[in-house]
């Protein structure tokens, strides 16, 4: 499969799992403080990481998380409803600190 095909599939997927998210339901899934900030599916489709970004303290970004993972098998279903792929991908949630530490280093170049 190439390269240019994953990309497209990763930033489709990246669409459809923002747009599940925001209809979660769960109380630990705040959606204003949540982002997608990347997904990367493996090459066979069979798994696909899911980067989430959470703004707040660690208690919030982990009931966000767990959130999420107890939904990971209805935001699974979802996708495979709205993407046509031969397999939808198993989903796994992980959390991502790119924007925290961007904003870090933006204050940090900020003061000096």
């Amino acid at each position: 499969m190439s390269i240019s095909r994953i990309n497209r599939i990763n930033e489709e997927a990246k669409k459809e799992i923002s747009s599940i998210i925001r209809e979660l339901k769960d109380p630990r899934v705040n959606h204003t403080l949540l982002s997608v900030v990347a997904v990367d599916i493996t090459k066979d489709l069979r798994w696909c990481k899911v980067f989430i970004s959470v703004l707040g303290d660690e208690k919030l970004q982990n009931d966000a998380i767990d959130g999420l993972k107890s939904a990971a098998g209805f935001v699974r279903k979802e996708l495979g409803h709205r993407l046509p792929m031969r397999y939808t991908p198993e989903i796994i949630f992980e959390l991502d600190h790119s924007i925290e530490y961007g904003a870090h280093i933006n204050k940090l170049l900020h003061d000096i």
